[in-house]
């Protein structure tokens, strides 16, 4: 009977002994977040003095930027960084307060302007990561169909206003049923779009129907498959570039702004804690069509594959990344 028990006791101890490594592990996965996705080596070994956090919307530029920087420091710097996705306030917010180190997506000097006057004294820029960003009102051109001709364009023109000052014809707006699809309000764009029906004197005619991205982009591929009228909130870079035949309504009251740099904005200290990251983080820059590109793998691929994708994307483009982390790996 005792060799039973003791028999018993080693099977349970040893079973336990078996199952809390996988419980640790799985834990590990869950309070680590994106970050666990990247190599796994490098992240182990990453001490207090390797680690990041970078917060950011869930905006699909956004979300292929984060990836992307993500991915630098970890596959090239051997840093552990955690992305966090965030309102667009407390993106700011957070970083401005050192909560987190660094965010990506700063649209200057317009879409978010009043953020940057409220927080640029407790924050630093550390550079444009990109250039010729712009926001707007879009519309589809042009209907599925039979492409001709030697620039492959069709003639089934669809929406073709060319300014914002148009929407205030009454058989224009009866066209889009008096509605502006947007995204949530927290977003620079849509406060602009807000500022623009007042200034056009639009606000009776258009009501601004808020959603998210996603089913913003849904809204525009329906209008677009039944020929029909659709003004949204838009930017580039977008992959949506990708998939339609867009324009942005010209816009002569300058309410939007002309073309913006994404900046990448960091916590106060962190060049003196961190010199080699700050120096990558202020060095990585690329073209809006370079990450459209890696918008549409991550979309294609689903978002839970982003880290994965932004890997794909610096194994692909070697030299860029090469300049990046030159003299700080």
């Amino acid at each position: 009977m005792r060799a039973q028990t003791c028999c018993i006791r080693t099977l349970v101890f040893g079973g336990i002994l078996t199952v809390l490594p996988l419980m640790m592990i799985g834990c590990d996965r869950e309070s680590g977040g994106e970050a666990d996705r990247g190599d796994a080596a490098q992240s182990a070994a990453a001490g207090p003095a390797k680690r990041l956090r970078l917060v950011y919307p869930e905006w699909s530029s956004e979300i292929a930027s984060a990836h992307l920087f993500q991915a630098v420091l970890q596959e090239r710097m051997g840093y552990r960084v955690e992305t966090v996705p965030v309102p667009v306030e407390k993106m700011w917010q957070e970083v401005a307060s050192g909560e987190a180190d660094v965010l990506t997506g700063a649209w200057l000097p317009t879409t978010h302007r009043d953020y940057y006057r409220e927080y640029r004294e407790e924050l630093d820029d550390a550079g444009a990561n990109l250039t010729g960003a712009r926001i707007g009102l879009l519309v589809p051109t042009v209907k599925p169909g039979r492409q001709t001709g030697d620039a492959g364009r069709t003639a089934r023109q669809l929406v073709t206003i060319r300014s914002i000052e148009e929407l205030g014809n009454t058989a224009v707006r009866k066209r889009f049923d008096g509605r502006i699809v947007g995204i949530e309000s927290s977003a620079g764009v849509v406060g602009r779009t807000r500022e623009a029906l007042d200034a056009y004197g639009l606000k009776r005619d258009y009501r601004l129907v808020e959603t998210d991205e996603e089913r913003m982009i849904d809204r525009v591929a329906d209008a677009v498959n039944e020929g029909e009228w659709i003004v949204f909130t838009g930017w580039k870079p977008h992959r949506i570039f990708e998939s339609y035949s867009l324009r942005f309504l010209e816009d002569p009251k300058n309410v939007f702004g002309g073309e913006e740099s994404i900046h990448t904005m960091v916590r106060s200290g962190l060049e003196q804690d961190m010199p080699a990251a700050y120096t990558v983080l202020s060095r990585i820059s690329y073209e809006p069509e370079d990450l459209e590109r890696l918008m549409r793998w991550i979309h294609d691929n689903g978002r839970d594959e982003a880290y994965e994708q932004a890997v794909r994307w610096i194994r692909m483009h070697p030299g860029m990344v090469d300049a990046w982390v030159k003299g700080q790996e």
